[in-house]
């Protein structure tokens, strides 16, 4: 596919399908976990203003906001910030939650730390990425924190990389992926197929490789410092071949 094709993949890729079946992914563990860690990590105490950006359905944010947190999301999916909405209301939760792309982050937003979770790092073209971090460096306030969360760094997705993965159902929901790499534009590309019952969904996502030291490259040059490299949310240091890579800076 070309790069413009797949430039805007995610606008039409999160309908219900794909998000029931990673609503049912995840467990709540590891999304409690996960909000621990950025609530530790990001210096969180009761009140402090955080932007969750693709925040999905919302595991995250609920979670924040339960700590007492003022939480903004923003999902480009209709109905992950429908589903979102529900849950917080069920909860009697106050959260902002927006319909928008990671592109066009809300104006008049300021944040005591900015997140962007679940591996929607990767999802823009690199300029677009530069443009995402540097605009998120003009929403966190001086000494507020960011924490990126990518399983799609070089060091982690390349020692365990598997071309092919079988087919899962989870929540009732059947993936069928198939994997490619694109090594002139390190990108990792899944093309997914989703069902349920009669009901199917395709769609091709795409995530682009950098190294680790891209990375902080990447969020120093917006206006970040401090890079701080975590393997996982039990704050297990970085290490080549960690499943993932969580990284919290500073805003100066």
């Amino acid at each position: 596919m070309s790069n413009d094709s797949l430039s805007a993949w995610y606008a039409d890729f999160f309908t219900e399908l794909p998000n029931a079946f990673w609503r049912a992914a995840v467990p709540e563990a590891a999304t409690a976990a996960e909000v621990s860690f950025v609530s530790r990590l990001a210096g969180l105490r009761p009140g402090s203003r955080v932007l969750d950006v693709a925040c999905g359905s919302g595991r995250h944010a609920l979670g924040l906001a339960r700590r007492g947190h003022r939480v903004t999301g923003l999902d480009v999916s209709a109905e992950a910030i429908a589903y979102a909405r529900d849950a917080a209301a069920r909860e009697g939760l106050d959260i902002d939650l927006r319909v928008g792309d990671m592109r066009e982050l809300p104006a008049g937003v300021r944040a005591d730390a900015a997140i962007c979770m679940g591996n929607a790092f990767g999802y823009l073209e690199h300029t677009g990425t530069q443009e995402f971090l540097s605009d998120l460096a003009g929403i966190v306030v001086p000494g507020g924190s960011l924490v990126l969360d990518y399983a799609f760094v070089a060091e982690s997705l390349l020692p365990n990389l598997e071309m092919e993965e079988p087919p899962m159902t989870i929540g009732g929901v059947e993936a069928v992926s198939v994997n490619e790499y694109d090594v002139v534009n390190s990108r990792w590309l899944t093309s997914f197929t989703f069902r349920r019952g009669g009901q199917e969904h395709r769609g091709t996502s795409v995530q682009h490789v950098y190294t680790t030291a891209e990375l902080v490259r990447l969020v120093t040059a917006a206006g970040f410092t401090g890079a701080e490299l975590y393997g996982d949310a039990d704050g297990t240091p970085y290490r080549f071949g960690s499943p993932r890579l969580l990284l919290v800076a500073r805003r100066p």
